[in-house]
C-alpha cells in the first residue's frame, strides 16, 4: 500500500516513522532543511509544495492508495484537496483539521471556492483525538482497577487460608460455569486452591455437554455439608443469596470474600455480607463471563482453548446468541478471538437429547393451553428441572404464540420458566410480580424463572388434584400479572 504524507513536520514525520516498513511511504516537504533531514533519515522525500500539481505528480499521486494531509493551514488544505482530486479523484484523503472546522464545513468551503464537490474521506481533529484517547485511557484504568482490586482481595485471602470455595447458583448455566472456571484459574495463579460447587442439578442436555466436553471440575454439595463448612473464604459468581442459591446459610454468608455478577444487587444484600468483601456487580454487562475475561486480560493470565471456549459460550448464551452486547461484552469477544474451539462449540449446541427431556417436551406440547397468544403448559411431576426452560423455548416457536409459561413439580417445589417475544412485556418483572410474594421470581425482559415451595401441599396424596390446584393458581396469577384475561 502506497501512502503519501503531505508535510514532514513533527506530526508527518511521526506518522511516517510508525508506518515505515509496513507501507510504501512518500513524504512531500517544502522546507529545505526539513526535507534534507528526512532524506538523511532514510525516508523517500519529494522536495516541493504539495499544493502544486507538479509536486504531487512527482510524488506519484496517480498510483497512491492514501493521502495524509498534516498541515493545519486551512487555505492550503483546501488548495491541496482540490489539486489531489484533479489528479486522482478516487484516492482517499485523511485530513488533520483545526478545532474550529468540521469535515462537512471544509467540503462546503471547497465547493464554494472551486465550484467542485469533494468528499472528505477521513478527518481527525487533534483536540477530539486527544479527548478520545484520554477517555479510553480512563476507561482502561477503571477496568484495570477492578482486576487489581480482585487480585488484592485474593492476596488477602491467601494470607488467611490456602483455599477458596467458588459457589454458583443451584442450577448453573454456561455463563455461571465459565465464570467459575475463570475465577478458579485466577485464584490458582495467586497460589490458592479453588473448588467449584453448586447445590442443584445440571440437567439441561446442552449444559451437561458443556461440562463434559470442556472437562469442567465442579461438585454438587448439600446445605450445611462439610464441603462448605471447611472453607473460611467463599466467592460467588453469577449469583447472589436468593431463591436460586440455597446451599449457604447466614454463617456461610459471613465468609463471602468475593461477589461478581451481572445482575442488579439485591436489596439489603450488602447488609448481610462482610463490609470488606470485593463486589463487582454490573447490570449493564450482559454476561458475567465478559467481566471475567476483563480480569484475565488485565492480569495477563494466559487463556487456553478450553477456558476460552467456555467463556465464549457463556457470553453467547447470556447475550441471547449475541443479540444484545455492550462494549464490555464486545471487548471480551475480541480478546477471545483465536482462543475458541469451534468444533467443541458445535458439539455443545447439538448434543443428544435425553429420553426424559423428550418426554417432558411431549407433555408440554400435549398439555398446552392457549389464552389468546399466551401458552401455559403443565408438565406435571418431573426430576429434570432443565427440561422446563427447554420446553418453554420450544413452545415459543409455535405459530401465533408470543408468550409462554411452563411449570412442573420437582421434589418439594414448583419450578416455572417463561419466555416472550412481545416487546411490550418484561417477563422477568411479570414473574416477580406474580410469584415473588409466595416464592421467588425474576429474570430478563425476554426470559425468566420462578420457584414456589409446595409447603404443606407436598403431603397431598392425590397428585392429580394437587396438579389441578397448582395449575389454576399459577394460571390466574400469571395472567393477572400480564393484564391478560382468559378467553
Amino acid at each position: 500500500m502506497r501512502v503519501l504524507i503531505l508535510g514532514g513536520g513533527t506530526i508527518g514525520r511521526s506518522i511516517a516513522q510508525v508506518l515505515k516498513g509496513e507501507f510504501d511511504i512518500v513524504i512531500v516537504e517544502q522546507d529545505d532543511i526539513r526535507a534534507k533531514s528526512l532524506s538523511e533519515s532514510g525516508f523517500h522525500v519529494i522536495h516541493g509544495d504539495f499544493s502544486y500539481t507538479a509536486s504531487l505528480l512527482k510524488a506519484g499521486i496517480n498510483k497512491t492508495d492514501l493521502v495524509i494531509i498534516t498541515t493545519m493551514d486551512i487555505s492550503k488544505i483546501k488548495r491541496t484537496i482540490q489539486t489531489i482530486k484533479n489528479n486522482n479523484p478516487e484516492v482517499p484523503i485523511l485530513v488533520l483539521l483545526p478545532d474550529d472546522i468540521t469535515a462537512e464545513e471544509l467540503a462546503s468551503q471547497i465547493k464554494e471556492e472551486f465550484e467542485n464537490e469533494v468528499k472528505i474521506d477521513y478527518a481527525i481533529s487533534p483536540r477530539e483525538a486527544i479527548i478520545k484517547a484520554i477517555v479510553e485511557m480512563v476507561e482502561d484504568i477503571g477496568k484495570r482497577k477492578n482486576a487489581v482490586l480482585l487480585a488484592k482481595k485474593l492476596s488477602e485471602v491467601k494470607q488467611k487460608t490456602d483455599s477458596l470455595l467458588i459457589v454458583m447458583h443451584d442450577n448453573p448455566d454456561p455463563d455461571a460455569m465459565a465464570s467459575a472456571a475463570a475465577l478458579q484459574v485466577i485464584a490458582q495463579n495467586m497460589g490458592l486452591k479453588a473448588t467449584i460447587v453448586y447445590g442443584g442439578e445440571i440437567t439441561h442436555h446442552e449444559n451437561r455437554a458443556f461440562v463434559n466436553l470442556l472437562g469442567l471440575d465442579m461438585r454438587k454439595v448439600s446445605p450445611g455439608s462439610y464441603e462448605i463448612k471447611r472453607y473460611s473464604a467463599i466467592a460467588l459468581v453469577d449469583c447472589q443469596p436468593n431463591g436460586n442459591l440455597s446451599i449457604l446459610d447466614d454463617e456461610d454468608l459471613k465468609k463471602i470474600e468475593i461477589l461478581v455478577d451481572h445482575h442488579q444487587l439485591l436489596q439489603n444484600l450488602e447488609e448481610r455480607l462482610p463490609k470488606n468483601a470485593f463486589f463487582d456487580i454490573r447490570p449493564e454487562v450482559n454476561a458475567t463471563s465478559s467481566i471475567m475475561v476483563e480480569y484475565l486480560k488485565h492480569l495477563n493470565i494466559e487463556v487456553n482453548e478450553l477456558l476460552g471456549t467456555s467463556l465464549f459460550y457463556g457470553i453467547y448464551i447470556d447475550t441471547k446468541k449475541f443479540s444484545k452486547l455492550n462494549h464490555t461484552d464486545l471487548e471480551a469477544l475480541a480478546f477471545l478471538a483465536g482462543k475458541v474451539d469451534y468444533d467443541i462449540l458445535e458439539k455443545i449446541e447439538s448434543p443428544d437429547i435425553s429420553t426424559e427431556t423428550a418426554e417432558v417436551l411431549a407433555r408440554a406440547i400435549l398439555n398446552r393451553k392457549m389464552y389468546k397468544n399466551i401458552v401455559i403448559s403443565n408438565v406435571g411431576f418431573i426430576t429434570n428441572r432443565d427440561a422446563i426452560p427447554e420446553s418453554a423455548d420450544f413452545l415459543l416457536r409455535l405459530e401465533g404464540v408470543n408468550t409462554v409459561l411452563v411449570f412442573g413439580i420437582v421434589d418439594d417445589r414448583i419450578e416455572i420458566s417463561a419466555r416472550t417475544r412481545d416487546v411490550r412485556v418484561n417477563v422477568g418483572k411479570v414473574l416477580k410480580e406474580a410469584f415473588g410474594d409466595i416464592g421467588s421470581g425474576g429474570g430478563h425482559p425476554q426470559s425468566g424463572r420462578a420457584r414456589i415451595p409446595l409447603g404443606i401441599f407436598k403431603l397431598a396424596k392425590d397428585k392429580d388434584s394437587l396438579l389441578k390446584l397448582v395449575e389454576e393458581a399459577i394460571t390466574e396469577k400469571f395472567l393477572e400479572a400480564l393484564n391478560a384475561k382468559e378467553s
